[in-house]
């Protein structure tokens, strides 16, 4: 077994690392690999699989279950602290949030649903930089993935909601996302169906409402658990599960990348996050934060309004002011929640603004030390990194993905191969080795690097 398979506890989380020993100890369910979303994929307008074709998928994915039971290897008292006491998982709240979940109805001008940013077929992300939303319009985002954010804290980048249920209810009245002007207007282009007429009242026993339509999506998000990755079969004791490269990669993990740090993978952690929020440094390279910041702060003034909240954090430069947006508090300027790496090598582009292609322009990101600005977290610093260990860090990032995507995975990694191949655009190996130090290239200009 790996010295270092269990080092580094972190910040410890009673719960989750309570179920990651049942999840450990479980016998892992057989493989059933997802749909690779190849070339004879069916898409919609925003390049999304179509609804019918997500829901194949997802069939394929998750066979019928008992939802009222928690996840296979989950403690059931351990599994309902997850759950909200006014949101039990019954069958009929998830097959309603499913419905709704692939719903174009939901938005203004019948084109984008859940599904839209959180496709079955892409990691239940859309792998673009920033997501689309009606009329073509781009948000200022990169879609986070719904798998495992049953376990996550806070939802959105910056953390602005507290639960999946409410959570859910916020993209369908974006301006810039789905479009609906109120809540009642996503409930009246729903509201002659006399299925969903059934359903709202079969599983919350009355009419429909909003806040019911954030509870059932909400409730079909939290079935969706996958964390039966090679690492976890590693963990478990099955040295072979991941090779002698990722193996390594994993203690430099541990160690001298210092990625434990905001990334613990441990039985206190499976996630891969410390739920908090920090500045790397991504906003750093393109924006005036103070400028930003005095702009927010008079707007959120006038409408403190947690819609106009959302509007500016999806809509406007002023997404780059990340937590700073929630908190008006000035050490979170710029920071944004540590995000899971379950599943992290199939949810790409990367980072808050989907600015980094490849896990290796993460690496190369880290490395050098982020980008210098007066909020950057005091743990970002040079790592001195070879190409070797970066080739291994990624290795290693490979093998946390749910082997459901095994073909996906596997896809992901020789078309991120290829891209890092071409072009590295973030890699400065100067500053990852200190040979150039931050305030050179302010003073002197990037040249220096070259120096």
């Amino acid at each position: 077994m790996c010295g270092t398979r269990l080092l580094h506890s972190g910040p410890r989380s009673a719960i989750v690392g309570l179920a990651l020993f049942a999840l450990l100890a479980a016998p892992p369910p057989p493989a059933s690999a997802a749909e690779e979303p190849g070339r004879d994929v069916p898409r919609d307008e925003h390049g999304a699989a179509t609804a019918e074709h997500q829901e194949q998928v997802l069939d394929k994915l998750m066979p019928e279950t008992d939802v009222s039971k928690p996840p296979p290897g989950f403690d059931p008292i351990l599994w309902a602290a997850f759950i909200p006491e006014d949101n039990a998982l019954t069958p009929q709240r998830v097959a309603l949030g499913r419905k709704l979940y692939f719903d174009t109805r939901l938005s203004d001008d019948n084109s984008v649903s859940c599904a839209t940013c959180h496709d079955v077929t892409r990691g239940f992300t859309d792998q673009r930089a920033v997501s689309e939303g009606i009329g073509g319009q781009l948000g200022k985002r990169n879609a986070p993935t719904t798998l495992n954010a049953v376990l996550l804290q806070t939802l959105f980048w910056d953390g602005r909601s507290p639960t999946l249920d409410h959570q859910a209810r916020q993209p369908i009245l974006n301006p810039v996302e789905m479009g609906m002007p109120d809540g009642a207007a996503a409930l009246k282009a729903i509201g002659d169906d006399p299925e969903y007429q059934k359903m709202f009242k079969a599983a919350y026993g009355r009419e429909m409402n909003y806040e019911d339509l954030g509870r059932a999506i909400g409730a079909f998000e939290r079935t969706l658990v996958f964390m039966d990755s090679p690492f976890r079969r590693f963990l478990a004791g099955d040295d072979g599960a991941i090779s002698a490269e990722a193996r390594t990669g994993w203690e430099l993990f541990n160690a001298k990348g210092r990625c434990m740090t905001c990334h613990p993978m441990n039985p206190s952690n499976p996630l891969g996050t410390d739920n908090r929020f920090h500045n790397v440094g991504v906003s750093a390279r393109h924006q005036d934060f103070e400028g930003l910041a005095r702009q927010a702060i008079k707007l959120l003034q006038e409408d403190p309004s947690e819609q106009k909240l959302d509007e500016l954090a999806v809509g406007t430069d002023m997404s780059e002011l990340g937590r700073f947006m929630v908190t008006r508090n000035r050490v979170d300027t710029g920071s944004f929640r540590t995000p899971l790496i379950l599943n992290i090598a199939i949810t790409p582009p990367y980072m808050h603004d989907g600015s980094l292609a490849t896990l290796w322009d993460v690496m190369d990101h880290y490395n050098k030390g982020g980008e210098a600005n007066p909020f950057l977290d005091g743990g970002i610093e040079p790592l001195a990194l070879s190409e070797e260990e970066i080739d291994q860090l990624v290795a290693f990032l490979f093998t946390l993905t749910d082997v459901r995507f095994a073909e996906e995975n596997q896809r992901q990694l020789g078309h991120q191969q290829a891209v890092a191949k071409k072009e590295r655009p973030i890699r400065d190996e100067a500053m990852a080795s200190r040979l150039t130090l931050p305030f050179e290239q302010r003073v002197m200009g990037a040249k220096s690097t070259d120096q």
